[in-house]
């Protein structure tokens, strides 16, 4: 089937990397970083039971209620636990729109093509402004009570464009996550680096993309 839509997560591929945004937050809160991966591989490595983190991304519990658990999960270079109040907006402050990608996203909808996000929510507080130009549906994570790289939200994204799975093609700066997309039938794009996926796009699409 040839692909008629692009899906695409929002933080590390419409944004500059969330490595280095979650780098620059350790360093600035003082956050011991071995701390910090140990708790990511327990809340999303291969073997990661249902946990906190996941009740986020589905909405089952709120921001706020996450950050103090959160806070206490972590601890600082001096033993101290970082503020609670704010920990997420602080965590994601440094991220920046990635402008290219967003000119694909227009360059997408002028071939035709459909557009999507798909993003697992953190509360973060996404910049929506000029979105009905770069988006035909729209998939939050913590809207939908559904999180990748559970099948469903996959199957859900392609039916609110109207489209096959087979038809979507997906992008996201986490292997697990294209994994899976490609596990229902999506074409999976793993994002590195801008470059190579507007490449790798105008291959799969046969189509330029800026």
């Amino acid at each position: 089937m040839k692909p008629t839509a692009l899906v695409v997560d929002y933080g590390g591929v419409l944004t500059t990397p969330l490595s280095g945004t979650v780098d620059a937050w350790l360093a600035a809160e003082r956050i011991e970083p071995e701390r910090f991966r140990a708790l990511m591989r327990e809340w999303f490595g291969p073997d990661a039971a249902p946990n906190v983190a996941h009740d986020l991304e589905t909405g089952r519990i709120t921001p706020a209620d996450f950050q103090h658990q959160y806070a206490a999960a972590l601890q600082r270079t001096d033993g101290t636990r970082p503020d609670a109040e704010g920990l997420l907006e602080r965590m994601f402050a440094g991220f920046q729109e990635e402008h290219r990608m967003l000119d694909v996203l227009r360059s997408a909808r002028q071939h035709g093509l459909k557009t999507a996000l798909l993003s697992n929510s953190w509360g973060f507080d996404y910049p929506r402004e000029g979105w009905d130009g770069l988006f035909d549906a729209i998939v939050i994570s913590g809207e939908v009570g559904m999180r990748k790289p559970e099948a469903e939200i996959y199957l859900h994204a392609a039916r609110v464009l109207g489209v096959a799975p087979a038809a979507c093609v997906f992008v996201d700066d986490l292997g697990p996550n294209v994994r899976a997309a490609v596990a229902v039938g999506m074409i999976g794009v793993r994002h590195r680096d801008v470059q190579t996926t507007i490449e790798e796009l105008a291959a799969i699409f046969d189509k330029p993309f800026r």
